[in-house]
């Protein structure tokens, strides 16, 4: 679709269920770039899934791991990269993505990201009696991190990924 990526590397943030893997799969595809998730790339390398890392290491030590894995990453180029939703909170984090490529917001409204994550568990920070407040909580701290983050931001809400595959390679052209 695009002959020219509009960067060596384009990292998407944003919250569990906003479709970063899938959608980066896709723009990575349109792009003719690698495609890599943080998260399946630490389940590879330990041999264990994210939940059990958190049951035993805690979020600390899985948000250690993370960091490595995506200071790691970000030396690869022609990469589009997937995020865990979290990967944010830290600074190191930020300014790494920030600085190494074109950040996107994926961003998507609660309802939708209930309606999504609704039936996974695999995702340990959503295994409580109220997922739809975790959400909301996670989203009030989070939200302003992911906008202060992000070049670009693009909505996710209904529509398919093959659609904000192309209004994400749109918005990252250079001139716009």
């Amino acid at each position: 679709m695009c002959a020219q990526p509009p960067a060596s590397r384009i990292i998407l943030v944003g919250p569990m269920g906003a479709g970063k893997t899938t959608i980066g799969r896709q723009l990575a595809a349109m792009l003719a770039m690698d495609f890599c998730d943080s998260d399946q790339e630490i389940e590879s390398r330990t041999g264990t899934s994210i939940p059990i890392i958190f049951e035993i290491e805690g979020e600390q030590g899985f948000r250690r791991r993370e960091s490595a894995m995506i200071a790691e990453l970000m030396a690869r180029p022609n990469l589009v990269l997937a995020t865990g939703g979290g990967a944010v909170l830290s600074e190191e984090n930020r300014r790494a993505l920030r600085e190494g490529g074109a950040v996107v917001y994926l961003r998507a409204a609660t309802d939708i990201l209930v309606e999504r994550t609704r039936r996974d568990r695999c995702r340990p920070l959503l295994q409580t009696g109220n997922p739809r407040g975790r959400i909301e909580e996670l989203m009030r701290v989070r939200d302003p991190l992911y906008r202060s983050t992000a070049h670009v931001i693009v909505d996710t809400d209904r529509r398919s990924p093959a659609a904000v595959a192309r209004d994400v390679i749109a918005k990252l052209k250079p001139g716009d």
